[in-house]
């Protein structure tokens, strides 16, 4: 299971290093930013990490607001150009089109800063943005089918079976996983019979994808852990849901691929050491392919 590697990765006791990957494509900061941001995000990660179960509801939204305070350079804060911005709603929206039609409530969990879930309120019924920090939302206008709700960064404060489609972009590897198996349950309510969870995260094995990437061999900043697509679909069934599907972004087509090839692909990688596992899962074809991006199906009849 996935949590093995919560005791594998943690090392509290390690001195913070240079970074010692190559700068990431599109990274504007200086490298005392880039490990400035670093130091903080793990301080509060961990934080994250060693708090109660009842902490952590609250803890979601004021260490997010805190990192954002804290690291006023942060990418999420600078934002990019709204051409980017809408080259990757875009992107996104093309996975999501063949999902949503004029009838369908539509709900993303993690919204940030809304730009997809507010896209989405002209081709759908209705839409729920669910998330956890005010900061990051602190611009959004909500007005006509669209609704902002402010969440503990678990619970999914929307009536059950109200949902047909719910969609999470990079969030799952954000949550405690005892609260990531409580969010799914949560999803799974949520959801009208036969809905739609569809979610994207990155693959453990083309990691760590948060900004210990450019320190750490496994995810130590606010990716509180990061799965494999074996541990996603035990996740998903054991949640409830009837089918899961994987997709693979093949030059901008998203196009649904067996699961069997992909665990093969992991199971290989696996047993690579880092460095050359790194090199190799994390070039454009291999994260296309390993690249966890899943549909999974509710049952019409519990």
């Amino acid at each position: 299971m996935a949590t093995s590697h919560w005791s594998i990765r943690r090392d509290d006791a390690a001195p913070a290093r240079e970074p010692r990957l190559a700068r990431r494509r599109g990274e504007v900061r200086t490298d005392e930013q880039v490990l400035e941001h670093y130091l903080i995000e793990r301080e509060l990660a961990d934080r994250l990490r060693r708090a109660p179960r009842a902490d952590r509801r609250r803890l979601y939204s004021e260490l997010y607001d805190e990192l954002f305070r804290r690291v006023p350079h942060h990418p999420m804060l600078k934002g990019v150009s709204p051409a980017q911005r809408r080259r990757e709603v875009d992107l996104q929206l093309r996975f999501l089109k063949r999902f949503l039609t004029p009838t369908t409530v539509f709900m993303e969990i993690g919204a940030g800063d809304c730009a997809l879930a507010i896209r989405a309120a002209s081709i759908v019924k209705r839409v729920y943005a669910i998330e956890v920090s005010e900061q990051i939302t602190r611009d959004v206008a909500p007005s006509g089918n669209f609704e902002l709700i402010l969440s503990d960064g678990c619970s999914i404060p929307v009536a059950k079976g109200s949902i047909d489609v719910a969609y999470s972009n990079q969030l799952m590897e954000h949550l405690h996983p005892d609260d990531a198996r409580e969010q799914l349950r949560n999803i799974h309510s949520s959801l009208a019979p036969g809905g739609i969870y569809l979610c994207v995260t990155p693959n453990r094995l083309y990691g760590p994808g948060d900004i210990s990437a450019r320190f750490d061999e496994f995810a130590t900043g606010f990716h509180l852990l990061e799965y494999t697509a074996r541990d996603i679909r035990q996740l998903l069934a054991g949640a409830g849901f009837a089918e899961v599907r994987f997709y693979a972004n093949v030059r901008g087509r998203f196009l649904r691929f067996p699961y069997g090839p992909i665990a093969a692909l992991e199971s290989v990688f696996g047993t690579l050491p880092y460095s050359l596992r790194k090199r190799v899962a994390d070039t454009a074809p291999m994260r296309s392919l390993l690249g966890l991006r899943i549909a999974a199906i509710k049952p019409r009849a519990d």
